[in-house]
């Protein structure tokens, strides 16, 4: 617990690391996708990121800081997979629980076609090792690894795969 009021200050910035707290990254992620027009009316489908997407942005987002933890499925401590359960049963649409098998549950799409609400897979061979939710701008929310917690981050590789659960 920090003692003085400095340190509170420091603590509470470092507890968010993009310096914006959850409820106003959340309400921002809104903004951008209402902007976008994916809440706003009906999209051909390739522009759809599907009903559940939108609102499962928001959820990974509120969880932004929250630490990683190997097979855990929320509501504190998540694991990548685990986010993105927790996240689409928020939503109302219940996924499997590990990467490979949202892999092979959902609609795969092209990258052309990923629009925020999507899901962003990591392949190492056959199997998908690691997933996160597409937020836009070349950017999911996921939880990295152990000793992290759920950011938002750019996506770091063109070897990546595309989903959209519907």
């Amino acid at each position: 617990m920090p003692s003085s009021r400095t340190e509170f200050r420091k603590a509470r910035r470092d507890a968010f690391p993009l310096g914006v707290p959850p409820r106003t990254l959340a309400s921002l992620s809104l903004v951008t996708l209402m902007a976008a027009g994916t809440l706003t009316g009906p999209a051909a489908p390739a522009q759809a990121a599907g009903r559940y997407g939108a609102k499962a942005v928001m959820v990974a987002a509120s969880k932004q800081g929250s630490p990683y933890a190997y097979g855990a499925t929320g509501p504190n401590r998540f694991d990548c997979s685990g986010l993105i359960l927790y996240a689409f049963r928020k939503a109302g649409r219940p996924l499997p629980r590990t990467a490979n098998q949202q892999y092979q549950h959902i609609r795969h799409i092209r990258q052309a076609d990923r629009v925020p609400g999507d899901l962003v897979f990591f392949p190492r061979g056959a199997t998908m090792t690691h997933v996160g939710i597409y937020a836009g701008h070349d950017r999911i929310w996921h939880a990295p690894r152990p000793g992290t917690r759920v950011r938002l981050e750019r996506i770091w590789s063109e070897r990546v795969r595309y989903g959209r659960a519907t």
